[in-house]
């Protein structure tokens, strides 16, 4: 019996050095890869907060606008009024009262005539204004008052136009906070003799301000024009201090000056603030016409409370992480310098690539049916090694309404070849992520892999987008077997030859598109599929492989009958490459098929019905009724619609509503309306009937409703069954 090998300090050091280096790159990976996700979770936070805010400030803002516009309307609609009685004094203060009645938002009203314009009475200011839920009137023409001083007077004449002014309190008018839009009234000689105002009480307006918060700590407030804070909520807290307190700190911040200067200036944006060792973020937009500026403060723990949480949260986890790692290294290394007999070390080999095996095929995509946004695909895959671990890849996920996927091959077998192929697919998971375009994919991917070849290894690649609502298909390959697409006939996709990855970093790839229709597909495959042999050295061949594909199944159906075919046709050999198959069938949006004007088409039509029928009904006899009925319709635009010789298309869509099932078949041949055609007397004797029209009276015959209209150079015919 042989010994065990023992082991030696200078191995258990190195073992130890090993695992103490294997931590630390781990250490540094989670590291690396908790920076990375914060980063961009932060970005992600802040764009979706200034989003959050803008939207806050244009519902605050349009408010204030509504009443801010009430206010001006209800003026502009009295000047005209008011200076056509100019010399009618009741009639000035029965628009002045009129503007408040009908208007909520305004409180209080004046007209106050120019000094000296009316030398028999040179002060003349009637007022009226709400206050305790009732109409008051008061007279504005007293010495204690002295409007002719206020800045609500004199701004519009000095203007001559209306004017909205800063905040005051009306002492001796309405004696509330408020804010005065005045407007000049002219006479006949065009001079201007009086001001027609309407007062907003801004008690009302900081009741809408303080209404409503983006975030819970958040202060929401409006500067005047020269910088004063005409709503500021006194209760409000923010960081245990209140609103008062905190803008006079916010006053002495560099960040805040900066701020009101912008606002000042009219401007929108954000900008940070920071005092007394804590950051806030301010929002802002200016309210037109008025010269203010609306903002928002938020606490930066108010937007990035939640992320800092579970920044320590993955924190704690990557601790956890490598202490677990730690634990399972310490024992690693106890284990590997215990057993050191070649037979055992035989049996983990064999263990670790089951296990590899295992994470290998653990990478390859979710069945298609656990995926969502995929309603108008039928995909199926399937990646048979022909070692424990193999080279052979392929992928498949849905972003932003488009499928992206791709299949590979790595030279080579075996664990160096599974490694390559694993970080091929993570390279194309985080490339396919940022960009669109299959070219730039493959061409970046390239790259990334080729700093990484040292094997000199090469992958035969080839990536595609689907653009899930047009049926669009974008594509390059890299040095793998072109695909074949199967329309009404079996074809193979035309591709450029571009190099394999990981050869030449600078290769610039050749994208290439085409467009895929309804209940179209394309069949992917690596050369473990066409260069399959038999014990006769025969190879299965691309011709095999198309007729494999002939009929219309499902992708599922699809690749189990080319895997029937191939393990009849290799029989007893052993296999000698892996094989990998993926098969997407575009089913399109919604129920939709178009036909060229060739009578071989027509076999099209019994897939369509089925579909549009359902699965439950495909072979009742409103199916078939239905499948007679569009090939006769569909035959007499084929044979009439487009003069012999030319091509042309014919389009079908069907949909289900209140229990009719609605046909629409149209096409651009020259006009032809089959329901004019005369209906046909099937009792008449053959010399008595009139040759053909026997289509359209087989299709009202199964039909409920047949109607034909031209349109747009386009002939429409719709066809109606009831179910």
């Amino acid at each position: 019996m042989r010994k065990k090998e023992k082991s030696t300090p200078g191995r258990d050091r190195k073992s130890k050095w090993a695992g103490l280096l294997l931590v630390l790159v781990a250490a540094l990976t989670l590291e690396a890869t908790s920076l990375i996700q914060s980063y961009f979770t932060k970005n992600g936070i802040r764009e979706e907060s200034s989003r959050r805010a803008d939207s806050h400030l244009v519902a605050i803002r349009d408010q204030i606008l509504d009443v801010i516009d009430q206010a001006e309307l209800a003026v502009r609609n009295n000047v005209w009024v008011a200076s056509l009685v100019i010399d009618r004094p009741d009639s000035l203060s029965f628009i002045c009262r009129r503007i408040v009645e009908d208007n909520d938002a305004v409180v209080g009203s004046t007209v106050a005539m120019v000094p000296g314009y009316r030398l028999s009475r040179p002060l003349f200011a009637p007022y009226y204004f709400i206050q305790d839920d009732s109409l008051h009137f008061r007279s504005l023409a007293t010495e204690a008052y002295n409007y002719p001083e206020t800045e609500w007077f004199r701004k519009p004449i000095e203007l001559g136009e209306g004017y909205w002014s800063e905040p005051y309190v009306d002492e001796g008018g309405g004696d509330m906070l408020m804010t005065t839009f005045s407007m000049p009234v002219r006479d006949r000689r065009d001079k201007i003799a009086a001001i027609l105002t309407a007062d907003i009480s801004l008690d009302w307006l900081t009741d809408l301000v303080s209404s409503d918060k983006a975030y819970p700590n958040a202060v929401n407030f409006i500067i005047s024009r020269d910088g004063r804070f005409m709503v500021s909520p006194e209760e409000e807290a923010i960081l245990e201090k209140k609103i008062d307190d905190v803008i006079v700190l916010l006053r002495d911040s560099v960040g805040f000056r900066k701020a009101t200067q912008a606002m000042l200036a009219g401007e929108s944006g954000n900008m940070p603030v920071l005092f007394r060792d804590q950051l806030y973020y301010i929002y802002y937009a200016p309210v037109k016409r008025t010269g203010w500026s609306l903002a928002i403060l938020v606490p930066h723990d108010d937007i990035y409370g939640a992320m800092r949480r579970i920044d320590w949260i993955v924190r704690l986890l990557q601790i956890l992480g490598l202490a677990m790692l730690i634990l399972i290294l310490r024992a690693f290394v106890r284990s590997r310098n215990r057993y050191f007999d070649l037979n055992e070390r035989k049996e983990r080999m064999e263990g670790d690539l089951q296990i590899a095996r295992k994470i290998q095929m653990s990478m390859v995509p979710k069945p298609f049916s656990e995926l969502s946004g995929g309603n108008n695909l039928d995909i199926s895959a399937t990646i048979i090694s022909a070692k424990e671990v193999g080279g052979d890849l392929y992928d498949y996920y849905i972003r932003d309404g488009r499928l992206f996927f791709c299949i590979g091959d790595v030279s080579g077998k075996g664990v160096p070849a599974s490694l390559v192929m694993a970080v091929t697919r993570t390279v194309f998971r985080t490339v396919s992520a940022q960009e669109d375009n299959p070219a730039l994919i493959v061409k970046r991917m390239n790259e990334g892999l080729e700093e990484m070849n040292e094997n000199n290894m090469f992958v035969t690649f080839f990536c595609g987008v689907l653009d899930l609502s047009s049926g669009h298909l974008s594509y390059c390959n890299a040095g793998h077997n072109p695909p074949m697409i199967l329309t009404d006939e079996i074809q193979t996709l035309p591709v450029e030859p571009n190099l394999p990855l990981g050869l030449d970093a600078g290769m610039d790839y050749v994208g290439q598109e085409v467009n895929l229709q309804s209940d179209d597909a394309i069949f992917l495959y690596t050369d473990g599929l066409t260069e399959a042999e038999n014990e006769a050295h025969e190879q299965f061949g691309e011709e095999r492989t198309k007729e494999a594909l002939h009929g219309r199944k499902s992708s599922e159906a699809h690749l189990r009958e080319i895997g029937e075919h191939v393990s009849v046709f290799v029989g007893d050999a052993p296999r000698s490459d892996d094989l990998t198959m993926l098969f997407i069938h575009y089913l399109g949006k919604g129920h939709h098929l178009t036909l060229t004007n060739d009578i071989s088409q027509i076999s099209r039509l019994k897939g369509f019905v089925e579909r549009v029928v359902g699965s439950d009904r495909k072979d009742s006899p409103l199916a078939s009724e239905l499948n007679l009925a569009l090939e006769e319709a569909v035959s007499n635009v084929i044979f009439y619609a487009y003069p012999k010789g030319t091509k042309g298309t014919v389009e079908l869509n069907a949909s289900c509503v209140d229990d009719e099932l609605h046909f629409v078949l149209s096409d651009h041949g020259r006009p032809f309306d089959p329901t004019a055609v005369p209906e046909v007397d099937v009792n008449a004797g053959m010399d008595e009937r009139r040759i053909g029209g026997l289509g359209i009276h087989l299709v009202r015959k199964i039909m409920d409703s047949v109607e034909y209209t031209r349109k747009d150079g386009e002939n429409i015919l719709s066809l109606t069954k009831k179910i």
